[in-house]
């Protein structure tokens, strides 16, 4: 499915950087290892790069890793690209300084609460995971993300998962983004930045 979907013309999300991530490029420094999770043609993992960033994106598709790979290029930059369906992937144990996953809400909860505990597990004691994706009453707009309310995020579920991790940043908006087509307009979203603690 996300062969196909990636394999029309252009770049189903556009080629710049999810808002939300480069609003906070502060928290990550050059030189950090960061994995850019599900991270498809490339736009938020090329963008960490061009920060200075040593990055990992992983990905499903093979159609979206050699979209990236050509975006990289463009740019001038190199990134680890993994791969592999995330998961069956052998996540590493306390391998990255920074984890990256954006609108990563094809995973139901079963799945969900697995990639939840992997991408704990990869941090670096101190590390920084940021994510953001949409909220239930994002399929009233329709504008992006899965028609299934089990995929989607609320506070309550959100807290939960990352009770064991400082919580930085939590936060509920409606706001407008523009990502290729496949994200236009009006949507309802929820951030989550966290620390593992040291």
């Amino acid at each position: 499915m996300w062969d196909e979907r990636y394999g029309q013309p252009g770049y189903l999300f556009g080629t710049e950087p999810n808002a939300f991530l480069a609003a906070h490029a502060d928290l990550l420094s050059p030189g950090m290892r960061v994995l850019s999770v599900a991270d498809g043609e490339g736009r938020n993992g090329v963008w960490l790069a061009e920060q200075g960033l040593e990055v990992t994106a992983i990905d499903a598709s093979a159609v979206a890793i050699e979209k990236s790979k050509r975006l990289a290029a463009e740019r001038g930059v190199s990134l680890t690209h993994v791969h592999a369906d995330i998961a069956a992937w052998e996540w590493p144990s306390s391998a990255y300084d920074g984890v990256v996953a954006i609108f990563i809400q094809f995973a139901n909860p079963t799945l969900r609460a697995q990639l939840f505990k992997a991408m704990k597990r990869a941090l670096l004691p101190g590390g920084i995971l940021l994510l953001q994706g949409y909220r239930p009453e994002q399929i009233d707009y329709g504008t992006g993300g899965p028609p299934n309310p089990e995929h989607l995020y609320t506070r309550s579920l959100i807290e939960a998962a990352f009770a064991d991790f400082e919580i930085i940043r939590l936060a509920e908006h409606d706001s407008e983004i523009h990502e290729g087509k496949g994200h236009s307009g009006l949507s309802a979203l929820i951030d989550l930045v966290v620390r593992k603690p040291a």
